[in-house]
């Protein structure tokens, strides 16, 4: 089977056509080497000595070379296309099994780190890549459902006591007021998402200019100074009076807040959230610190992903979308995001290179 996909092969008849331009010069050569040889010995003995045992001699050994030209060169093409059809062949076998079973094959690695090694390796490395996406969407399906069971549950038990009961302008009231709600937290979860969507796409760097990083981390705190109160919490913003750096102004102003806005909720009550904007290295960094109970190290990795709780029950408030903003952001702007322990709370960097434009 693997010897007629062999002599089938593409590779095998362009080995085919090397093979023949090789033998033509070869055979040029040995043709130049007889004829020059036979005309040397022709010069120098003369015609009186009978040369057709030295010709004999010579074209003998010229028809045997020839042959075993030949032979090695059919045996080297078939050789080195049974073995380029071969790893084609194992690729293809675990392209079909992926097809037929799943994401869990993986093409086998010979070790002999040659180039179709390296093909396997990236390939696998890709099967990797999809494999972990696969699991994302299907967890941000399964969250997305979640999430949006309890909303619509809500306004259907509303709508059908209503509709079973008389009418009443107060009731009537409230009930469009809390139903208006659910659908206003529906609408704003497939507005992140969308938006999420829309920044991991690059669409919006049309948008980018120069600005002023601690300007936009000063109009967050104002912005949060009222709700920070109302859990007596202190917010603070310190660091240098001006950070140059170039992005999109809405998208920073609206990570920030996201990260403020966490810091305020899940800090602790009548503690403390630093905002630190300074420049580093040529580019910018900013920080926003809390004293709240911070995130394990072991789940640091998974909190930017879409609809990530770290309460797994999904009733506290909120839908697991900001962070994910945050990291979207970071990504259109060449930024680093980093979470790290404030000992107490949890500290969050963003830290922006030089050049902050993509």
């Amino acid at each position: 089977m693997l010897l007629a996909k062999t002599l089938r092969s593409s590779t095998f008849r362009l080995a085919l056509i090397a093979i023949a331009t090789f033998g033509l010069i070869v055979a040029a050569i040995m043709a130049y080497v007889y004829f020059g040889t036979l005309a040397y010995v022709e010069r120098r003995v003369g015609t009186v000595v009978d040369h057709d045992g030295f010709t004999g001699m010579i074209e003998l050994a010229m028809a045997a070379v020839a042959a075993l030209l030949l032979v090695l060169a059919g045996l080297a093409a078939v050789l080195v296309t049974r073995r380029t059809v071969g790893r084609i062949e194992q690729i293809n076998a675990t392209s079909r099994a992926i097809m037929l079973s799943g994401l869990d094959q993986r093409i086998p690695l010979r070790g002999s780190n040659d180039e179709w090694d390296r093909v396997a390796e990236n390939l696998n490395q890709m099967l990797d890549r999809i494999e972990t996406l696969m699991g994302e969407v299907k967890q941000v399906s399964d969250n997305v459902a979640h999430d949006l069971r309890t909303p619509l549950t809500r306004m259907r038990g509303r709508l059908e006591k209503a509709f079973h009961a008389p009418r009443n302008s107060e009731a009537d009231a409230a009930l469009i007021g809390d139903t208006i709600a659910d659908l206003d937290a529906v609408l704003g979860m497939f507005a992140s998402i969308t938006r999420i969507s829309e920044i991991e796409t690059r669409a919006r760097t049309g948008a980018f200019r120069a600005l002023d990083l601690a300007e936009i981390a000063g109009e967050v705190v104002e912005l949060y100074d009222a709700a920070a109160e109302q859990v007596a919490t202190r917010l603070s913003l310190d660091g240098d009076r001006a950070v140059a750096i170039t992005g999109d102004r809405d998208l920073l102003f609206d990570a920030i807040a996201n990260l403020v806005d966490n810091a305020i909720k899940h800090g602790r009550k009548g503690g403390q959230v630093t905002v630190s904007c300074r420049r580093a290295d040529g580019g910018a960094l900013i920080s926003i610190a809390d004293d709240g109970p911070g995130i394990p190290a072991e789940q640091r990795d998974h909190v930017f992903k879409r609809f990530y709780r770290l309460e797994q029950s999904r009733y506290t408030p909120g839908n697991g979308l900001g962070l994910s903003l945050v990291a979207a952001v970071a990504r259109l702007h060449g930024a680093e995001v980093a979470l790290q322990d404030n000992a107490p709370g949890l500290k969050v960097e963003l830290r922006f290179r030089a050049t902050s434009a993509p």
